[in-house]
This record gives C-alpha cells, structure tokens and sequence, in this order.
C-alpha cells in the first residue's frame, strides 16, 4: 500500500441502457482471463458480464409498512448482486466500455500495449471492486484509491482481484482528487463514478448500468398487478443511484411519486447541492457508520436530473443508521449494512417525525420502495432471511 501526499435481460435493445421484459441477451462468447484486444474492444453492456444472469429479488415487506404507517413496502435486494452490491452494474460496465474507445482509439496497438494499460479509480470500497473485477476480467492493470479509514475487509476483497491500493490520508472526496492527478501525471484510464463536468462519459456510463436495477424493477412492477409506487427512499453518497431510479421509474411511479434522497447528517452532500442548485464540496471528516456514504461533492450529472424529477433530500442520524440492518433483519429482509440499510433508517425517521412525514407526503395509503444497495463486505452474495411476513415478487429471470 502507499499513501497519497495530499488531503429481465439485455439483447437488441434500442436505448442499449436495460434488460427488456422476457428477452433473452447474448451470452459473451468468453467470460473469463480475456487478454486480447479482440475482446478489449467489444462494446460491453452490463448484460454481457456475467453467465447466468437472475434478476435480483423484489420483496414485499409488510412488517416494515406497518412500523412506517404506509400501505406497502416494497424492497429491491441489490445484495444478491454478484460482488454482493448494485456497484457492480455501473463500475464494471462502465469500465469495460472505457476500455473499449481506449482500444478504438489506438488501432495500432499490440496486444502487449493493451496490457500495459492501468485503470484507476477511486472508491470508498464497492465502486473500486467494479473497476478492478473489470481490469481483472479484461485482462489489463487496475489502482484503487482509498480513504486511510476504509474498511480493511474492502480493502482486501479489492486487493484479491489483483488490484494495486493507494491510502490515501483524507477523505473518499481527497481520493477522487489524488485518482484523478494520477490518472493524468501517469497516461491511465480514469474510471469515476461522480464528476464535477455534466456530461462526463464514463460517469453516465455508470448511471446507465445503474438503469438495469430499474429495468428489472419496472418487469417486476408489473408482474405484481402494475403495482406504482408513491415514494423511492434511496440513500445517496454522490447521488448516482437516485437520480437512475428517478430518471427510470418516473413513469412508473404514481401521480407525483417522491424520490426522497437519505444521507447521514454529516455527509449530507445531495441535500446542500440540491438546496444550492450546484454540487459544493461539504469539508471535515464526513465521519459516518454509512461509510459508503461518506462523500463530500455531489456529482454534477446526478445532481441534474435530481433537480429535474424536484427530488427531496432528508438526513438520518447515526443511531438511525446504525439500527437500520438490525431493523431489517428482524422484518425478514436481507442481511446489510448501515449504508445498504439508509433508505430504510429514512423512511422510519421520516415516519416517526410528523412534520418529515407531511414535508415527505407520507400517509396510510403510500407504496415506498426501498433498495438495499450492499449485503456484508465479508460475504459475497447475502441471501434473503427466511420469513413468512416477506413476498418476493414474481418475475421470470432471464439469462445471459
């Protein structure tokens, strides 16, 4: 390690951003040790990635409506993504294509200068093990740049995909700073998921993975009886996965459906850009048990589409978040973490407090949909517990 010096399925698809309901995708011609440029400039879509593709779970969770005072909680269940979280839809994709117009645009290269090539990226933990699964798979070298208080258990699971890691001494927003000056001084290939540009390409290729989540989810809605959801608590670092889910399910949802967008109060991010119409960096240590979360900067094409869909923002205290994976559980979900968990430590702070509950539009009546983004660091995929209070919802689960 070294220290910085400074602080459904995918196939034909037209919009080439989600699976189609019961279509079946292509299946990659090969899935593994791939070297060759050949391979490094195929056009990935998140659905080429892996064999064996499932939708992951949606599950209707009563015992949560009934501790929310709402109608129906509905819960997507990203822990059962491969690496065990809804990253790997976004960085991996995204990093795989950036591999690809890198390849494009050196037609001349030899398969020896393709491996030469390094992917960087920095990460509080999950987007770093999209990007170094992806160099790994396509054969090519990967540096992940860290907080200093990451995790040791992800650093090591990054470690294991034979990653290079860089500590850096700051915060995930000082990792992004040090990536990025690496990135430039070194000739790699930069691989972030949050930018300060609007129209940044990797970035967006990264909120299109996150659209296969929604695209799943819109299949399931309507396998359950064109179910509509009325609110989305989604839990926001630098805000990429709320704006994918308004910017997917805004037809989809009822009337006027809320994103409402959870932070823990000491990195709340999303809400000061929202509040100011632009991302402005948070300072301090951003210290939060959510440590997925503990981000400085909204990203500005997130923050975009956030203000279009007239998002709301709420923040949840420590100990909200702390009890969230514990709450879960004991409803019959799956097994999370304070960060996987946020949406839910929002939907209950809000419903407990009337004035959040009227500002969130919150009633007897309401359909709340939940992601839990991330199952345990330590455990690649985490089932579901086993409950009769839990309904998955029913969807055909094509493959790859």
């Amino acid at each position: 390690m070294f220290s910085c010096g400074s602080a459904c399925a995918i196939a034909d698809n037209p919009h080439g951003n989600g699976p189609f309901c019961g279509q079946t995708a292509r299946r990659p011609a090969h899935t593994a040790g791939m070297k060759s440029s050949s391979n490094l400039s195929r056009d990935w879509n998140p659905g080429d990635i892996w064999e064996g593709y499932q939708a992951t779970s949606l599950l209707e969770m009563p015992g949560l409506a009934r501790a929310a005072g709402v109608a129906r909680v509905l819960v997507k269940n990203e822990a059962e993504r491969p690496l065990g979280n809804f990253k790997v839809l976004g960085g991996m994709a995204a990093a795989l294509r950036a591999i690809r117009r890198h390849a494009m645009n050196s037609p001349n290269a030899d398969g020896t200068a393709h491996r030469r090539l390094r992917l960087v990226c920095a990460s509080d933990g999950n987007h770093g093990l999209a990007v170094a699964s992806a160099a790994q798979r396509a054969g090519v070298r990967a540096t992940v740049y860290l907080p200093h208080d990451v995790s040791p258990v992800r650093v090591d699971r990054i470690r294991a995909t034979g990653a290079d890691i860089v500590l850096v001494n700051g915060t995930y927003d000082d990792a992004v700073q040090c990536a990025q000056a690496a990135a430039l001084a070194e000739d790699c290939l930069l691989v972030p998921d949050t930018t300060p540009e609007a129209d940044h390409p990797v970035v967006k290729d990264v909120m299109a993975g996150y659209g296969v989540l929604t695209d799943e989810l819109i299949c399931q809605l309507a396998a359950a009886g064109n179910v509509q959801p009325t609110h989305a608590f989604i839990q926001a670092g630098v805000g990429g996965l709320a704006a994918a889910i308004a910017e997917g399910l805004h037809a989809h949802m009822y009337a006027a459906g809320r994103i409402v967008v959870v932070e823990p109060h000491s990195a709340a991010c999303v809400a000061r850009a929202l509040r100011e119409g632009r991302p402005v960096r948070i300072e301090g240590q951003l210290r939060t048990a959510a440590e997925m979360l503990s981000c400085g900067l909204a990203s500005a094409p997130a923050l975009e589409i956030l203000l279009r869909h007239r998002a709301h923002a709420m923040g949840v205290s420590e100990s909200e978040l702390e009890a969230g994976p514990a709450q879960l559980l004991a409803a019959g979900g799956p097994a999370s973490t304070p960060s996987g968990a946020a949406g839910l430590a929002g939907l209950l702070a809000a419903s407990r407090q009337p004035e959040q509950r009227e500002r969130c539009g919150l009633d007897a009546g309401s359909i709340v949909l939940l992601v839990v983004t991330e199952g345990p660091p330590d455990v690649t995929t985490a089932s579901t517990a086993q409950d009769t209070d839990v309904h998955p919802f029913p969807l055909p689960s094509p493959a790859y």
